[in-house]
């Protein structure tokens, strides 16, 4: 049973929502990325999403597009990305780790090399954002051989032919995207995201995880209550920024963490 599957039924049976937050590999640095990533941990999370850094992330906000920057502008590739997450599990050998990006920096490393160093690093899933299930025929299956589940999104916009799709080949769970539009937009609606998570629900067995939007414990604990677990990104990487700033007094890991603490709080109090 892969971590990120043992993670997630472990939560089911206590009665808890998952909590994953994303963070961009390299912003402002790698060892302040694997600082980090251990901070998320105590500090709640169940599950990290890495972000692979890309000079083109269009389905990200301005947030996140500064955060690759800054990432790149270090020079974080993806092999440090994996470089990285190897480190990491120098000391945690327990949390899930799943790698979130862009096709391109796997295409030029190659998917059988990039799948091979990826499941030495310790990365336990991938999320390809502009990879439709329709052009996963080569990926797909060296990742099965190599037991990394592969995510896929899924989004108010997406066909019930395409969902079907999704439902038939992602494995560790469904990421639900709340919104039309890039990451960093604020949640509208609360009743048409819990219809279309129920319908989701309906069609496949894996957890369903809700993405974008969520910011405070308030609107975490909403959209957890409609779904297996929910996703921090922008609101956690604009408090990140904060270790890239020069001049003045830098807060302290914890610091920039803190929002996820709270809301692992308000996430456990409404389960209780």
């Amino acid at each position: 049973m892969s971590r990120i599957k043992q993670t997630l039924a472990t939560l089911r049976e206590q009665g808890r929502k998952a909590l994953i937050p994303y963070l961009v590999a390299g912003d402002p640095g790698a060892e302040e990325t694997v600082a980090l990533m251990h901070q998320l941990v105590a500090d709640g999370a169940d599950i990290i999403e890495l972000g692979i850094p890309f000079s083109d992330p269009s389905s990200d906000g301005p947030v996140i597009q500064l955060g690759a920057e800054r990432a790149l502008r270090k020079g974080t590739g993806l092999r440090h990305v994996l470089e990285m997450v190897a480190e990491f599990r120098q000391q945690d050998n327990n949390t899930p780790i799943v790698l979130m990006g862009y096709l391109n920096p796997l295409e030029a490393m190659g998917y059988e090399t990039f799948v091979s160093r990826a499941k030495t690093a310790g990365v336990d899933g991938v999320l390809i954002v502009d990879m439709p299930v329709s052009e996963a025929n080569e990926l797909l299956p060296l990742c099965r051989e190599s037991e990394l589940d592969v995510i896929f999104l899924v989004a108010p916009t997406t066909t019930d032919k395409r969902l079907s799709g999704i439902c038939e080949h992602s494995s560790g769970y469904i990421y639900y995207v709340s919104l039309k539009g890039v990451t960093g937009a604020a949640l509208s609606d609360h009743g048409d995201i819990e219809q279309r998570v129920t319908s989701l629900r309906g069609n496949t067995e894996l957890p369903v995880v809700v993405g974008f939007g969520i910011k405070d414990p308030d609107s975490a604990c909403a959209m957890a209550a409609i779904s297996d677990g929910v996703i921090v990104g922008s609101a956690l990487v604009e408090r990140i920024a904060g270790l890239s700033k020069s001049g003045q007094t830098l807060p302290t890991y914890a610091e920039c963490t803190a929002l996820i603490a709270d809301i692992r709080a308000g996430l456990d109090q409404t389960a209780r």
